[in-house]
């Protein structure tokens, strides 16, 4: 049974296995990623419900670039065709992109400028997409960005780094969530994820339904966070009066 009073604020997800799924099935591997937009959906609209505050989805790595053209052909409209989606506005979403964006089709740029603009004003949930995005061409340009800032090394704190990364505006993940069955964490967001839990399921993607979303939750709220600190700190701190 979910908490509800300990509800991840950031939920951050790999969403694996889309390709596999529809391969399975024996159709092609776009038949998966579309499967998988139907389920951002119902997860968006579950995260809402829930009292989840930003939800990061790595959508587009800058590694999926070097998949067979068609795929990437497939992929950039399958996020033209998700973004039109009124989701956004029904569930009172904020939309928020990240990554190298430069290097998608000028089409696609315009419509998530166009969504971004569209939703600034709605307060229930922010939703990042990860789109040609990868942890370490975010820390590289972030460092470029200090150099070029003048700052001395002496005066170069972690504050300095997470300040100059695309996720300035939101709070680190409580909870990272990958689906596939894969055990690793591909270039996604290594800096902000330094303390947060990690919930990996064999579940492909587009079989991720909302009962699957609860047990991470639940799994997440089964766990004491420590932030370095030893058992014994933590409890005495959570007996301390407000």
């Amino acid at each position: 049974m979910i908490e509800t009073n300990n509800i991840p604020q950031h939920i951050a997800i790999i969403m694996d296995g889309n390709g596999r799924w529809a391969t399975e099935r024996g159709k092609e591997r776009s038949f998966g990623h579309q499967a998988g937009v139907e389920v951002v959906r119902r997860i968006t609209s579950e995260c809402v419900r829930l009292g989840v505050k930003y939800l990061t989805l790595y959508t587009f790595s800058t590694e999926n670039w070097s998949r067979p053209a068609d795929e990437v052909s497939a992929l950039m409209g399958l996020v033209l065709s998700s973004l039109e989606d009124e989701i956004f506005m029904k569930n009172n979403v904020r939309f928020r992109v990240i990554g190298d964006v430069k290097r998608l089709p000028d089409n696609v740029q315009q419509k998530l400028r166009e969504t971004e603009e569209h939703t600034a004003g709605n307060t229930a949930m922010t939703m990042v997409v990860a789109l040609s995005y990868s942890a370490r061409w975010e820390i590289t340009e972030a460092v470029r960005q200090i150099v070029a800032g003048g700052l001395r090394a002496e005066d170069i704190t972690e504050d300095t780094i997470s300040q100059h990364l695309c996720t300035n505006f939101m709070p680190d993940p409580d909870l990272l969530i990958r689906t596939g069955g894969e055990l690793r964490i591909s270039n996604y967001l290594l800096w902000q994820i330094a303390y947060s839990e990690l919930y990996f399921c064999d579940t492909y993607w587009p079989d991720f339904d909302e009962a699957a979303l609860h047990k991470a939750v639940e799994s997440y709220q089964g766990r004491q966070r420590r932030f370095g600190k030893t058992e014994a700190q933590v409890e005495k701190e959570n007996l301390l009066p407000l």
